[in-house]
C-alpha cells in the first residue's frame, strides 16, 4: 500500500511540474527556415580543408539552438555551416570551433557507425522527401569515421542502413573542419511538377562531448532528439539532376574453413570457396529493390554469452546487414517484448542462435511516400541435414496522416518444406498485424500493436496485443505499458518474451537540472511498476516488482551513479531453474539492491562498477558487474568487462552456485577505414571460451576484404570440443 501511494505521489509531482515547465517542451514552427544552397563554380576537393573560395561565398549557419546540458542560453562551442552542390553531389562544409583545438577533442576509436555518447559528433539528418516522419542521418567525429542511419518518427533508429558518401576532416589548433559529399543517388528526393530544383528538409547537430554540450539547428526541444523532423529546417534552391538508373551492385567471394575436434582428435573438416552478390535498384526516388542471392554473413559480429537467471526469453539483436537495412518499418520494431517479424528467426537450422542454414535467395522491396509506405520481403532457406527448407514472406503497408501519425497492417507467412528423412512434416504459419502511432501533441506518444498467429500444425490461433502511452518533457517522463500473450500465439517468424502473460508497467521518473549546483548535470529519481499475471487467468499472478530508483544521477563531466531498490513478488507455479538451480514451487518475495558508477568514459581511462545484491528466491545472490576501458589513443582501444555471479542457499537443494564471465576487447586501427577488432569470451558455468577476430580494409567505399577467426572450445584447461572457422572474404561494390 505505502508503495502504491509513493507512486501516486509521484505521477501527482511530475504532472503539476508539468504544467509548470510545459512551455520550455515547444511545438514546431508553422513556417520552416530556409538555407539557399549555391552551386560550385569549381571542383571541390575533398580534404577537410575548405579551402575552396566556393565555401567562403556560401551561405553559413551558426546559429545553433543549445539542448544540453541546459536547454536555451549561449552556445560555448560555436559551429559554422555552409552547404555547396554540383551536378553529382551535395556538399556540407563545417568548422567545428574549439577554443582548446586538438586538445579537448574526446573520440573513443575509429570504427564505423559508432554510438552516441563518447566522441565529439558532427552530423546532418536529411528528410529528402519531405515527409516529416522520415530522416537519413550523416554523422562524424573530428578523426572522420562514418555513421549513416535512418531514422523513423525521431525515435526509432536503423543502423543497419548504409549509403554511399564520403566525409573527411582536419584536427586544428581552433577546432576541427568537416566535408562531407553526398551522392544525388544517395538520396530519394522528389523531382517538382515544374523545373528541377528540389527542397530538403534537415537538421543539424553538435555534440561537444567535453562538456556534453549538444546543439542543433534550427531549435529542437532537448526531450526530443535532433530528429524529429516536424522542427527541420529546408534546403532550397538545389538544381539536382533527373532521376536516372540508379543500380548499385555488390558482388563478393569468400574462402572458408572449419574444423571440429573432440579430445583433440580431428573428427570433421570442410573447406569451401562461396560466391553471391547484393543489388539494389532505386526504381524511383520513392521505391527500392533490394536483391541478396547465396548470402553470407561472415563479417556479422558475434553474440554475447549471457547467464540468464530470470524467467524470460533473452533477447538477441540482428547483427546481419541485409535484415538490418530497412528493419525500422516493421511492425513492432520498437520493442523487445511483441515482435511479429523477427529476422534472426531466418537462417537458422532451429530456434534463436542455432547453427546458420544458408540463403539461396532474398527479396526486398519498399516504397515511401509523403502519404503512406509498402515493404515487402521474400526469403529462400536452403535444406540442411537437420533442418528442412524453408519460405519467409513479408508484407507491410502504413499509412501517415495528421502531422505525426501512422497506422498499419503486415502479415508474415513462414512456409517449412516436408522433409521426410527427419520425420518433418510441411507447416504453414501465419500473423497479421495492425499497430500504429498517435501524438496528440509533441509530447504525448500513444503505441499500439494487435497480433494474431495461426499455425497449421497445431491448428492453434493466438492473440498478442501491446499499447504504450507516454508523456515526454524537459522536466519529466511517465508512462504505461500494458502488453497480451497468450498462450497460443507462437510467431514462427518473431519473438515474444513470454507466452501467457498479461504485463502492466506504469512509471515515471523527474528530471532535475539543478542550476546552482555545478557539479551535477542532471537527476532523475522515479519509479517503475512490473506486474504480470496469466492471460488465461487473470486471477493468477506471476510476478510483481517497484524498481524505486532515488539517485540515478549524472555528475558535469557525465560519470553516472544509481542507488536503487527492487522489491520483488514471485509465484512460482511451473518447472524453473535458472543455470540448473531447481527453484520449488511457492510463492516467494524479497528485495534486492543495486549501487552502480562509472566514470566519465570519454576520457583516455574509464571504467565502472555495479553491485546489485539481497535476497534470491529462499537464497541470496550478488552480483558484481566491472569493467575497464583503455583508449591512448584513438587508432588502439582496449576494454575488458567481468561478472560474477554468488549464489547461495538457493533452490530445493538450497545450493551455492559461483559464476564468472570474462570478456576482453582489443580494437586497432590505421585509420577508420583500415582495422582489426579482437574478441574473447570465457563463461565458467558452461567452462566456453570463444575467439573472435577480424580484420577489415574499406579499400573503396563500401568495398571492404575481411579475413575472420572464430575459435570456440569447451573446458578451455583440458578441451574436450574445439570449434575453429577461418573466413577470407571480399565485396565490391559498384554504383551504376
Amino acid at each position: 500500500m505505502r508503495y502504491s501511494i509513493f507512486f501516486i505521489c509521484l505521477i501527482v509531482t511530475f504532472k503539476l511540474v508539468g504544467q509548470q515547465n510545459n512551455a520550455d517542451n515547444f511545438q514546431p514552427p508553422d513556417t520552416q527556415l530556409e538555407v539557399k544552397v549555391s552551386k560550385a563554380k569549381s571542383n571541390i576537393n575533398l580534404d577537410g580543408s575548405l579551402n575552396e573560395s566556393d565555401w567562403q561565398e556560401a551561405m553559413m549557419v551558426n546559429d545553433f539552438f543549445r539542448r544540453e546540458p541546459r536547454q536555451g542560453g549561449k552556445v560555448k562551442y560555436v559551429t559554422e555551416v555552409r552547404f555547396l552542390y554540383d551536378d553529382k553531389n551535395l556538399y556540407i562544409g563545417a568548422f567545428c570551433k574549439d577554443s582548446v583545438g586538438v586538445k579537448g577533442i574526446r573520440i573513443q576509436d575509429l570504427r564505423r557507425d559508432f554510438s552516441w555518447g563518447e566522441n565529439d559528433i558532427f552530423g546532418i539528418a536529411l528528410d529528402p522527401q519531405n515527409l516529416k516522419q522520415y530522416a537519413q542521418g550523416f554523422q562524424t567525429t573530428p578523426y572522420g569515421n562514418q555513421r549513416d542511419f535512418q531514422n523513423f518518427n525521431g525515435n526509432n533508429f536503423d543502423t543497419g542502413w548504409n549509403t554511399l558518401w564520403r566525409v573527411r576532416t582536419q584536427r586544428t589548433e581552433d577546432g576541427y573542419t568537416v566535408e562531407m559529399a553526398i551522392p544525388f543517388k544517395s538520396l530519394r528526393y522528389n523531382l517538382p511538377e515544374e523545373g528541377s530544383a528540389i527542397e530538403l528538409g534537415f537538421t543539424l547537430v553538435r555534440y561537444a562531448r567535453r562538456d556534453i554540450e549538444v546543439s542543433s539547428f534550427p531549435a529542437i526541444p532537448q526531450s526530443f532528439t535532433p530528429y524529429r523532423m516536424t522542427y527541420a529546417a529546408r534546403l532550397t534552391g538545389i538544381e539536382a539532376p533527373p532521376p536516372s538508373t540508379n543500380i548499385r551492385v555488390e558482388p563478393y567471394a569468400l574462402y572458408q574453413y572449419d574444423e571440429n575436434k573432440a579430445g583433440g582428435v580431428l573428427n570433421d573438416k570442410q573447406s569451401e570457396p562461396k560466391i553471391g552478390f547484393d543489388a539494389k535498384w532505386a526504381i524511383n526516388p520513392k521505391t527500392v529493390l533490394d536483391l541478396t542471392v547465396n548470402t553470407d554473413f561472415a563479417q556479422a559480429d558475434v553474440d554475447r554469452a549471457v547467464n540468464n537467471l530470470e524467467r524470460f526469453n533473452i533477447f538477441f539483436p540482428e547483427r546481419r546487414q541485409f535484415f538490418l537495412e530497412n528493419s525500422g518499418i516493421w511492425a513492432g520494431g520498437l520493442q523487445q517484448s511483441i515482435r511479429p517479424f523477427f529476422s534472426r528467426r531466418i537462417g537458422l537450422q532451429g530456434e534463436f542462435n542455432a547453427i546458420p542454414a544458408p540463403i539461396d535467395v532474398g527479396a526486398r522491396f519498399t516504397q515511401r511516400t509523403e502519404n503512406n509506405a509498402l515493404a515487402g520481403l521474400f526469403v529462400r532457406q536452403r535444406e540442411t541435414e537437420n533442418s528442412a527448407g524453408a519460405n519467409f514472406g513479408v508484407f507491410r503497408y502504413l499509412k501517415n496522416y495528421g502531422r505525426e501519425n501512422n497506422v498499419g497492417v503486415m502479415v508474415t507467412h513462414r512456409l517449412d518444406d516436408t522433409y521426410s528423412e527427419l520425420d518433418l512434416e510441411s507447416n504453414n504459419n501465419t500473423t497479421i498485424t495492425i499497430d500504429g502511432q498517435i501524438r496528440p501533441t509533441s509530447q504525448w506518444d500513444i503505441q499500439y500493436i494487435m497480433s494474431t498467429s495461426i499455425d497449421e500444425l497445431t491448428g492453434d490461433t493466438g492473440f498478442a496485443g501491446r499499447i504504450f502511452i507516454g508523456n515526454d518533457t524537459n522536466n519529466y517522463y511517465y508512462g504505461w505499458v500494458t502488453e497480451y500473450t497468450d498462450s497460443n500465439y507462437n510467431p514462427r517468424m518473431g519473438f515474444v518474451r513470454q507466452n501467457n502473460v498479461i504485463r502492466h508497467n506504469p512509471g515515471g521518473y523527474y528530471i532535475w537540472r539543478p542550476k546552482n549546483i555545478d557539479w551535477i548535470r542532471r537527476w532523475d529519481p522515479g519509479m517503475f511498476v512490473n506486474y504480470n499475471h496469466d492471460a488465461d487467468n487473470p486471477d493468477n499472478f506471476q510476478q510483481a516488482s517497484l524498481y524505486i530508483f532515488p539517485v540515478y544521477t549524472w555528475f558535469k563531466d557525465n560519470s553516472f551513479v544509481e542507488v536503487s531498490t527492487t522489491p520483488t513478488w514471485q509465484n512460482i507455479n511451473f518447472d524453473f531453474a535458472p543455470l540448473g538451480l531447481e527453484i520449488e514451487q511457492d510463492r516467494y518475495f524479497y528485495t534486492r539492491y543495486t549501487v552502480r558508477y562509472n566514470t566519465d568514459r570519454s576520457k583516455k581511462w574509464s571504467g565502472d562498477v555495479g553491485v546489485n545484491f539481497g535476497n534470491f528466491y529462499n537464497g541470496t545472490r550478488t552480483t558484481i558487474n566491472a569493467s575497464a576501458r583503455v583508449a591512448p589513443i584513438p587508432q588502439a582501444t582496449f576494454s575488458f568487462n567481468y561478472e560474477h555471479n554468488d549464489i547461495n542457499g538457493v533452490g530445493v537443494m538450497q545450493e551455492d552456485l559461483e559464476t564468472d564471465l570474462y570478456t576482453a576487447n582489443l580494437r586497432l586501427a590505421l585509420n577508420p577505414r583500415v582495422q582489426m577488432s579482437t574478441f574473447y569470451q570465457y563463461n565458467s558455468f558452461n567452462e566456453q571460451g570463444r575467439w573472435n577476430v577480424r580484420f577489415s580494409w574499406e579499400y573503396m567505399p563500401l568495398s571492404f576484404i575481411y579475413l575472420v577467426l572464430n575459435d570456440t572450445q569447451t573446458d578451455i584447461f583440458d578441451p574436450s570440443q574445439q570449434s575453429t572457422q577461418f573466413i577470407s572474404k571480399i565485396t565490391f561494390l559498384k554504383q551504376f
